[in-house]
């Protein structure tokens, strides 16, 4: 007993180490949002002596349209995720359920688009979005950012899918239930799992994104937060109180995506007992 409590010791302490180094920064970039005025990075014991408030918080909110933009982004990842978890569902849920003609091989494709660089695609993408009349609004964002996500929730969905047993959908089938039913009534309780976890991935990975939404939005007042952030940063660059404050608010919404839907992580073995023998 006390040799197997022993060898975890070591253990322990090298995970307390490791989380040690990766929460220090972050505690010392919250710290540095309660100095008042910091043109450069702030020593330990500056940021430490500080007295917690929210000055620089509401400075920031007050700042630079910060607010509308920080809206802006609320909107196009709430969209994004919502369109990109659903249709994501419709049609691993098609994969699994119907057999039709290159149906695998239509599989491989959607894969296969998973590996091409964004900065590769991002030219003919712009073509298109162009062409459809959609550059500079949200539903040029939608079309590529949904676009993009349905390929990924496709590719993680399937597989879950594959695991609901298909002896549920017997009593839906006769009582003369069709497929929507099946898919509504059944996969998607059961996946709720699976489906919280691509709601995480989708939100914060839209949240975050810069690139697209840099080349396709023009209008100041629809940018989204990445883009105001690295403007706020170029204007104010010298005050980092401001711009940790800034970085933290942004964070906000991950965190609080990630409170919600982390019961909803996939756990092994959630489609089991669905089926008595």
């Amino acid at each position: 007993m006390k040799t197997s409590l022993l060898t975890k010791v070591p253990v322990y302490i090298i995970l307390l180490a490791g989380a040690g180094i990766f929460i220090a920064p972050f505690i010392y970039m919250i710290m540095t949002t309660f100095v008042d005025v910091a043109y450069s990075l702030p020593r330990p014991h500056e940021v430490f002596s500080a007295v917690p408030n929210l000055d620089n918080y509401e400075i920031v909110w007050n700042k630079n349209n910060f607010f509308r933009y920080f809206l802006n982004s609320l909107l196009v990842a709430g969209v994004t995720t919502l369109g990109s978890v659903f249709l994501g569902a419709l049609t691993a849920y098609s994969f699994v359920r119907f057999q039709f003609p290159g149906k695998e091989f239509l599989f491989r494709a959607f894969l296969i688009t998973m590996m091409i660089p964004l900065v590769l695609a991002i030219v003919p993408q712009f073509t298109v979005i162009q062409s459809l009349g959609l550059v500079n609004s949200y539903s040029g964002l939608w079309v590529l950012y949904i676009g993009g996500g349905v390929v990924g929730s496709t590719f993680f969905l399937r597989g879950f899918f594959e695991a609901v047993p298909r002896e549920l959908e017997e009593s839906i089938t006769m009582d003369g239930g069709g497929n929507w039913r099946i898919f509504w009534n059944i996969y998607l309780p059961l996946s709720k799992p699976a489906l919280g976890t691509m709601a995480i991935f989708s939100f914060s990975g839209t949240w975050d994104e810069y690139f697209v939404a840099l080349t396709l939005i023009k209008d100041e007042m629809l940018r989204t937060l990445p883009i105001a952030l690295m403007m706020f940063q170029g204007k104010y660059a010298s005050n980092w109180s401001w711009i940790f404050a800034a970085s933290v608010i942004a964070l906000i919404p991950i965190i609080i995506i990630y409170v919600v839907f982390q019961k909803r992580f996939v756990q092994s073995g959630s489609t089991e007992g669905g089926v008595k023998g």
